[in-house]
């Protein structure tokens, strides 16, 4: 019986971590697997598109800042979409399974389409923050920009 409840402590206890920053540690890994693992796995077309992603809010928000432009609003609204991005990353993975297991041709599509998007962020806020780009990318996000405004 001493036994039993002896492991029956040594198993709560590893479960439940002995210090706060354990717990931390160990819900924060756990949540970060749960989420690769419904965004259809931790490989490195998901491993770009999130660091674009960061990226872009990061060098958004300084370029926001530089510019005199800081709104927590837009910022609020930024996160937003990042994560229906997301959302829509793990519907396109579990549409793959559904059809065609084992081939996540909708996830791929989706992630190199927000990817591309992201990156186009990441260029724009650059020039924004001065950092020099080539003459064709300056042009393009040009014409972006003058189709946007058009619409």
């Amino acid at each position: 019986m001493n036994q039993a409840k002896e492991l029956f402590t040594h198993v709560w206890t590893s479960a439940s971590a002995p210090t706060g920053k354990e717990a931390a540690f160990g819900g924060t890994t756990a949540i970060i697997g749960t989420v690769a693992s419904l965004l259809g796995g931790w490989d490195r077309p998901l491993q770009v598109l999130l660091v674009l992603m960061i990226a872009d809010y990061i060098f958004g928000v300084t370029a926001a800042i530089k510019q005199k432009k800081l709104n927590s609003d837009r910022m609020f609204w930024g996160g937003v979409r990042k994560i229906t991005v997301l959302f829509v990353i793990g519907l396109a993975a579990l549409i793959d399974d559904w059809i065609q297991p084992q081939a996540p041709i909708f996830r791929t599509v989706a992630i190199f389409f927000y990817a591309g998007r992201e990156g186009l962020s990441v260029v724009e806020n650059l020039g924004i923050l001065g950092v020099p780009l080539p003459e064709k990318i300056k042009d393009f996000l040009e014409q972006l920009q003058k189709k946007g405004e058009e619409k």
